[in-house]
């Protein structure tokens, strides 16, 4: 099974991808995948700079992240044309690391996509697990973890689909307003639904 995780930006995806892997699964993030689409050479990179012209890349032919970030963020429009030429191609790659942990036995792979509905990679999963938690929470764990304002956190959040339109859409949700403890439990409750199998340890670090 291929289980899609999404969620809203500081939602805790990454925490809730790390707890699948630690009790055996197999976990590919499409923010990985986006850097090595547009790694210097490639023909992505050189697609987003035609685009959004040189003044995009660093002097060493690298993609200035940061910069396109903000670009995107205030611009609807550059958001888009980002997103019409990346997700194809991470589309791509993604089904070809697929392929590859079927082909290794794996039992169950975690894509995590921050933007699985926006980008359509619901097609590539078998089910799609949505991580959820309150606004204000969401608002102060993205000020802390980016070092930005109110202000700009919810322009950020504005920017993505609503969460509770990826909580409608989900096949399972996991509350991450709680402790570490309450989410781990809600994974491995999700793991036991999934028939995860024998070689999915009992709890994260553990055998058996």
């Amino acid at each position: 099974m291929v289980l899609g995780l999404t969620g809203g930006i500081a939602s805790g995806k990454s925490t809730i991808a790390d707890i699948f892997r630690q009790f055996g699964a197999a976990v590919v993030s499409a923010d990985v995948l986006a850097r090595e689409v547009v790694r210097p050479g490639s023909a992505v990179l050189a697609a987003i700079a035609e685009h959004f012209g040189r003044g995009i890349l660093y002097e060493t032919g690298s993609l200035n992240r940061k910069a396109m970030a903000e670009l995107i963020f205030r611009d609807p429009g550059a958001r888009s044309a980002l997103n019409t030429i990346t997700h194809p191609a991470i589309a791509e790659l993604a089904d070809r690391k697929f392929d590859e942990l079927k082909r290794s036995g794996a039992q169950l792979i975690v894509y995590d996509v921050p933007l699985l509905f926006e980008a359509g990679a619901e097609r590539q999963v078998d089910k799609v697990l949505v991580v959820n938690l309150d606004r204000e929470q969401q608002l102060l764990r993205l000020q802390k973890r980016d070092g930005i304002s109110l202000d700009q956190a919810e322009k950020r959040i504005a920017s993505q689909m609503p969460l509770r339109e990826k909580v409608a859409r989900a096949d399972f949700v996991i509350d991450n307003s709680g402790s570490l403890e309450e989410t781990v439990r809600q994974v491995r409750e999700l793991l036991d639904r999934l028939g995860a199998g024998p070689g999915i340890p009992s709890k994260p670090g553990c055998s058996g």
